[in-house]
């Protein structure tokens, strides 16, 4: 019996800080007795995940938690500071500089905000042709030709490429970064928000795209959104961020019947639905706390209504609860604490 393909992209322990050393306002208050220190912000912590090809995984939680920055180090735009990343079960860091490269175009991000990632001085097919020119991926001569096609597959007018991003609403601002992101064939998109800036009818013109382009060139996405309500259309599973951290993880359908972890179950009362209309909203009390303090033990206890004295000095690790159904909280144990 053959062993089961390797995922396509698997993060093994990755973390993420950002230091900022002593400014000069510091350093002048050390000359008056204070003690200035390095802030740390503990951005992930310790993540593990594995994408296997053509699944989609949807990233949810709150602002602040660390969605983007996963994205940002699961595509290699930043370096982590701990953990390892794998393509297809091989280590990227070791590999020569040349196939890192190759693995680089492969992994592509479109981003929440089409307007600011988009050159304003260049055109449309400059946008989207210039970098597969650039990694030979097409000749030169192709460029307006090859161009024109993809805004096609993202629905968009052929003749259009020769206008700037200010001509366009913000929906077609949208698909000229999907495109941008397609002209060099990945294999693997992280979508970070990419629907979040849009009108509610623009949303889900844009999701029922990603579908689409899922079949159409067998992509594999990591799609992060703060709303349950918007991954549960596309996502095969679905995993829950907090402050840095993977609270639970299971498929789309387990998550919306069986929400183990109380963050889940909270922000599942909160997706808006027809049959709860006459439902009080209680929203999750408190707010995220700050990344540059994270609570000890569990991240959540400040905010959690089942916390016990076990919550505030241990961390509680994901473990599976149910087949493919893994959480992080200590009431899985049994115990009161």
């Amino acid at each position: 019996m053959s062993a089961p393909p390797a995922p396509l992209l698997e993060l093994r322990g990755l973390s993420r800080r950002f230091v900022r050393s002593p400014d000069t306002a510091d350093r002048l208050a050390g000359l008056f007795g204070a003690r200035p220190s390095e802030e740390i912000v503990h951005a992930v912590d310790q993540v593990d995940l594995a994408v296997h090809s053509g699944e989609v995984v949807g990233l949810v939680g709150e602002s602040g938690c660390g969605k983007s920055t996963l994205a940002r180090l699961a595509v290699g735009l930043l370096p982590p500071s701990a953990g390892t990343r794998l393509w297809r079960g091989e280590e990227i860091a070791p590999m020569p500089a040349g196939k890192q490269r190759s693995i680089r175009l492969k992994m592509q991000m479109v981003f929440q905000d089409p307007y600011a990632s988009l050159n304003p001085r260049m055109r449309v097919a400059d946008i989207v042709g210039e970098a597969p020119v650039v990694h030979g991926l097409i000749d030169a001569r192709e460029r307006e030709d090859y161009v024109a096609q993809l805004l096609e597959c993202v629905g968009l007018d052929a003749t259009l490429l020769g206008r700037f991003p200010h001509q366009f609403s913000g929906g077609q601002r949208a698909r000229i970064g999907i495109a941008r992101a397609l002209a060099v064939k990945p294999e693997f998109l992280a979508c970070d928000e990419a629907v979040a800036a849009l009108d509610v009818s623009i949303q889900a013109q844009v999701l029922n795209l990603f579908i689409r382009l899922r079949e159409d060139f067998k992509l594999t996405y990591l799609f992060i959104s703060h709303d349950l309500g918007v991954v549960q259309h596309l996502s095969d599973r679905v995993l829950i961020m907090y402050l840095g951290r993977v609270l639970e993880s299971a498929p789309v359908a387990e998550i919306y019947a069986r929400a183990n972890h109380p963050y889940t179950q909270a922000l599942l009362a909160e997706v808006q639905r027809l049959e709860s209309r006459r439902r009080s909203f209680v929203p999750i009390k408190g707010e995220i706390p700050s990344p540059l303090a994270p609570p000890p033990g569990c991240h959540f206890h400040p905010r959690c209504p089942h916390a016990m004295p076990r919550c505030r000095i241990e961390q509680p690790h994901l473990r599976e609860i149910a087949p493919l159904h893994f959480s992080a909280c200590h009431l899985n144990d049994g115990g009161s604490g």
